[in-house]
């Protein structure tokens, strides 16, 4: 098995911008296995050549022995390597002091698959070691689990909630409380009730991550979530289509607003490849979510396609990353956890922000 010292032997004799060693811009290694995680630290204003240093990493590490996957990523800046950084002060919320980052996966509307990709990116952490949970905040159309095929009630454990547990994952949600046919009749408040009951009565115990699977829209779940919790960052998910994309745009920017990261934007349903004759149809358009992502100043996370086996495998209660982690198909979110892993490292904290209303 590879270490993380043949993957630095690996990168001798590659060079960077300026004739740099590139070992030397190395700023994180996760090995998974034959997968390997690696990032490096560069100069934006070089972004062009650095492109060509990352792409000349990759196919030297996927070429090194013991290796079968390989995946580098590029950050603007080069973070102290330490074993494990302290996590953010949390005030009045004692169940969440134990987590390391809370990431928020948000869209400005439903349909566009924020769900899915909220699952199999908390899959795709796991896997590369890091302990994970999963918050469905979606009071009114909880999505979890369906996804994960989990239908017993939680425990209590000392008055508070046991989440349950799927594929190393660590899983609560309003979904687990009420029959999935019962409507959930609710007022503003009553849901934001909830959601800070989910978020401080639940025992989360240590996790390196959180992912909150938002529900679609800028109302108050939003609002409670940004109020009360720090957010490491936000991932926001659209389709390519115009309609799409207007919503995301309000999503980037309330989250702006409350002062929590954007770490990106991702494409989903980005395009269609037929299984039967392998032929490119991009069905709702296609780089609206990139050209967006360029033009409002975040980082474009990626593209994942509209694929049978995505839609099979989640339908199935077994997520894409659990089902078939060495497929092309889970290869975008294992893509997607590592840019967000090595964002969530590389950034710096911050406290929850506090909201005026006027």
């Amino acid at each position: 098995m590879a270490t993380e010292a043949d993957i630095l032997k690996t990168l001798e004799g590659l060079y960077g911008p300026g004739g740099a060693p590139l070992a030397g811009a190395v700023s994180g290694i996760n090995l998974s296995g034959a997968k390997a995680f690696v990032s490096l630290s560069g100069d934006p204003s070089q972004a062009q050549a650095w492109e060509a240093a990352r792409l000349a990493a990759e196919r030297a590490i996927k070429a090194a022995p013991g290796i079968e996957q390989a995946v580098v990523t590029l950050t603007a800046e080069r973070a102290p390597r330490v074993e494990a950084p302290p996590p953010p002060q949390r005030k009045g919320i004692p169940a969440l002091e134990k987590i390391r980052f809370i990431v928020a996966v948000a869209s400005g509307k439903g349909g566009v698959g924020k769900s899915t990709t909220s699952a199999n990116l908390a899959l795709g952490l796991a896997a590369q070691g890091w302990r994970v949970g999963v918050l469905d905040a979606d009071v009114y159309g909880p999505s979890m689990p369906r996804l994960f095929g989990l239908t017993e009630k939680p425990t209590v454990e000392g008055g508070k909630l046991a989440p349950l547990e799927a594929y190393g994952l660590k899983i609560m949600s309003m979904g687990f409380l009420v029959d999935e046919n019962i409507p959930m009749v609710w007022r503003g408040p009553m849901v934001s009730q909830a959601i800070s009951q989910m978020l401080g009565e639940v025992v989360w115990g240590e996790l390196d991550a959180l992912v909150i699977d938002m529900p679609p829209g800028t109302g108050d779940v939003q609002l409670t979530i940004a109020q009360q919790v720090p957010l490491a960052g936000a991932v926001i998910v659209s389709t390519p289509q115009d309609l799409a994309l207007i919503d995301a745009r309000r999503a980037v920017a309330m989250f702006q607003k409350v002062e929590a990261p954007i770490l990106g934007v991702i494409e989903n349903m980005s395009y269609f490849l037929c299984p039967h004759c392998g032929g490119r149809s991009e069905i709702f358009a296609h780089g609206g979510a990139r050209h967006d992502a360029e033009q409002m100043g975040v980082s474009f996370l990626g593209e994942a396609p509209l694929d049978m086996k995505i839609r099979e495998t989640s339908d199935a209660s077994r997520p894409v990353v659990a089902a078939e982690p060495d497929s092309p198909q889970a290869a975008v979110y294992l893509n997607l956890a590592a840019k967000v892993k090595t964002l969530l490292e590389t950034q710096k904290r911050r406290a929850a922000p506090n909201i005026f209303v006027s």
